[in-house]
């Protein structure tokens, strides 16, 4: 559990408790698979959704004092750089659409400079067509920078669209792979 205070200059103080999924002991937080449930903070504004990973460290804070102008200049280089349509980062992330949230949370998982493995999980699942293109662009983005990235998706023209290898399971099991360039529907049992 993680508590920290959070205000704007004409508002008192707010407390805010945040729930992160960590894989151990001084290891980094594991990105989220459902944006509502682990994802987002809905009652938080879209600034501090943006670092909920990362709050605790240099530059966004500073033994035990949270660096707010830190972490306003960090949501407005991010809300530019990654097209997240929202009136202000105060703006409560709950008001955004679900493909904003969902770009929330691709932001801030892609924001960072040491990722090397990248899983995805239905990434652009109840997303309007715009919010889809955005999300494939960054995955995309991510694997010419050096990132592996692992596609989990029901989406068979996601799947033939994003990944340079295809693998097929079955029963829990990888039952076959081959390379995108050279697949078809037809190989995939559609």
């Amino acid at each position: 559990m993680i508590t920290y205070y959070s205000m704007k200059a004409s508002e008192k103080p707010i407390r805010r408790e945040v729930r992160l999924n960590l894989n151990g002991a001084g290891k980094e937080p594991t990105g989220p698979e459902d944006r509502h449930k682990h994802g987002l903070v809905l009652p938080f504004i879209v600034a501090d959704n943006l670092v909920l990973d990362s709050y605790h460290v240099e530059p966004f804070s500073r033994r035990f004092f949270v660096n707010r102008e830190a972490i306003k200049k960090n949501a407005v280089r991010l809300v530019e750089e990654f097209d997240i349509r929202t009136p202000s980062i105060e703006t409560l992330v709950d008001n955004l659409s679900g493909g904003n949230q969902q770009k929330a949370v691709v932001t801030r998982e892609l924001s960072h400079t040491t990722v090397k493995l990248l899983i995805v999980n239905q990434p652009t699942r109840g997303l309007d067509v715009g919010s889809i293109e955005f999300i494939h662009k960054r995955i995309v983005q991510a694997r010419d920078n050096g990132v592996a990235v692992l596609l989990v998706s029901a989406e068979l023209d996601e799947i033939m669209g994003l990944s340079d290898r295809i693998a097929v399971m079955y029963n829990g099991r990888i039952v076959a792979t081959m390379p995108a360039r050279d697949t078809d529907r037809s190989q995939l049992g559609c």
